[in-house]
């Protein structure tokens, strides 16, 4: 049944790829002004790792989600959420780090090596390097450390020999730790995250947290998240995601 106005709280869930306290600091003036321009109490909510955020997905605890790509393509089938908008100007981008003074020069130099994913079915920072990683027959030990920020330092402090992340992510990691590192692969740009809402989520609803999202252009909040500004999205602009058919055998947590 569709949230009647004011009535019940909204919950805006925010993929892990960083910790909750960043994510609240950065994604919660968003929420603020979102809540504020359709006059409906909006709350953030994260959770404490990449696979119980699938599961929350799953059970619709969130009423508006922003997920990576592979997650809209598997929850607008599972739990019917639908995509209203998207960062603007964006295609998401995987990559791969190592450390600085490492002397890797390319991905194959990686075989039989230790790399740190954030989770499972993390789009662009596990899916799309293990697609490549497999398609060049380079093996090596995977190890799931929960946020993106956990792979850079674990790269950065040495214990493992790369790390899967994103470019955003990466940039937005502390510098002392960024300074550890460098970029030795990057993707082909892809559909990026979705801003998607529940079906919970009214029609009347769905068109003002839409607008909403289009109107904010405070650059300050917007460069807190890394975005230039949001625009309208359609469920069609992930259909190159179903298209690739990724097959994982890891299922999200229930």
């Amino acid at each position: 049944m569709p949230l009647p106005n004011n009535e019940q709280t909204l919950v805006f869930g925010v993929v892990p790829q960083q910790s909750a306290k960043k994510l609240a600091a950065t994604w919660g003036p968003i929420i603020q002004r979102l809540s504020g321009a359709t006059g409906q109490k909006i709350t953030f909510a994260t959770a404490p790792s990449i696979p119980e955020f699938e599961a929350r997905l799953n059970n619709h605890e969130y009423d508006i989600g922003y997920m990576n790509p592979y997650h809209y393509a598997v929850y607008s089938k599972k739990a019917d959420y639908r995509a209203i908008a998207k960062q603007k100007d964006k295609q998401i981008k995987g990559i791969v780090v190592v450390a600085k003074d490492s002397g890797f020069a390319s991905l194959s130099d990686l075989n039989k090596g230790k790399m740190a994913f954030p989770a499972p079915l993390a789009f662009a920072a596990t899916l799309i390097p293990n697609a490549h990683l497999k398609l060049h027959n380079i093996e090596v030990e995977q190890r799931f450390v929960k946020s993106h920020d956990s792979v850079y330092l674990g790269v950065a402090n040495g214990f493992f020999q790369a790390g899967g992340g994103i470019l955003r992510t990466f940039n937005a990691s502390p510098k002392q730790v960024r300074d550890k590192l460098r970029i030795l692969w990057k993707s082909d740009g892809y559909t990026p995250h979705a801003i998607a809402l529940s079906p919970k989520v009214g029609e009347g609803m769905q068109k003002a947290l839409t607008k909403a999202l289009l109107d904010i252009n405070d650059y300050e909040l917007l460069n807190a998240i890394g975005f230039s500004g949001f625009t309208a999205a359609n469920d069609a602009e992930w259909d190159s995601i179903r298209a690739m058919n990724i097959n994982v055998t890891t299922e999200p947590s229930q």
